[in-house]
């Protein structure tokens, strides 16, 4: 397939546009350099002064140099190693912005009827935070371990497991479309990075938000330029 410009900084392939939104029922997001501006695991080593090494970990594991993203993220988490949850919170309140857009685009799916799910590789110190800020209905990542105020390097199990990567986001979305009732085709997912391809592989339209040369490659829109909801220029409410 070969993708075409459909406004500056707009490609699309696979399809012809416009698509209604109202056929579309569940809209998924990854969080990190998507829905908001950083990638906040990079922020976070910054506080102990790692961010250069975090941050070339998490590039190679985004652009898809890394395959394992399970074992990248390990790698990535034992050098967050005593950082401080007044640390976490100083992230949060300087640095973690919602990209723009994200709050006009939530809003349009939610009026034309679609749920909101943000299905994230980052963390539920920051997930949660931003699904309370956007009003996304369903919210899945990775908990971090805390151990007298502090970040032991380690992951929380959870229910469904410990590590949420890209096979655990296709799941996810899965799992949410079946308890909606739904079909995978009825899905948009929206990512930048290697880890969300399966999420969007198994959704009915795949939306690359300013992302990694391997995902625009793969994604049917491309929003190059501009803010999430010029996904609204092709899919219309």
């Amino acid at each position: 397939m070969t993708a075409i410009e459909h406004s500056p900084g707009l490609m699309v392939q696979g399809f012809t546009a416009p698509l209604k939104l109202n056929d579309f029922k569940l809209i998924a997001f990854d969080m990190d350099s998507t829905l908001i501006s950083i990638e906040c695991i990079d922020e976070i080593a910054d506080a102990v002064g790692r961010k250069a090494q975090v941050a070339a970990i998490t590039e190679a594991a985004m652009r898809g140099e890394i395959t394992d993203f399970r074992e990248s993220l390990r790698r990535r988490l034992a050098l967050l190693q005593g950082v401080t949850l007044s640390d976490m919170e100083r992230v949060y309140t300087e640095r973690l912005q919602i990209n723009p857009g994200a709050a006009e685009l939530i809003a349009a799916c939610q009026k034309a009827g679609l749920k909101v799910l943000l299905v994230s590789g980052g963390f539920t110190f920051f997930a949660n935070r931003v699904k309370a800020r956007l009003n996304i209905d369903f919210a899945k990542s990775n908990q971090l371990e805390v151990a007298a105020g502090a970040l032991t390097g380690g992951l929380v199990m959870q229910s469904w497991g410990d590590i949420c990567d890209g096979e655990e986001k296709r799941r996810t979305v899965l799992e949410v479309a079946s308890l909606l009732g739904i079909e995978p085709v009825q899905c948009i997912a929206m990512g930048d990075g290697a880890n969300d391809l399966p999420m969007m592989g198994a959704a009915g339209l795949s939306v690359a938000y300013h992302a990694k040369p391997k995902v625009r490659e793969q994604a049917m829109v491309a929003i190059n330029e501009g803010g999430l909801d010029r996904l609204l220029e092709v899919v219309k409410p």
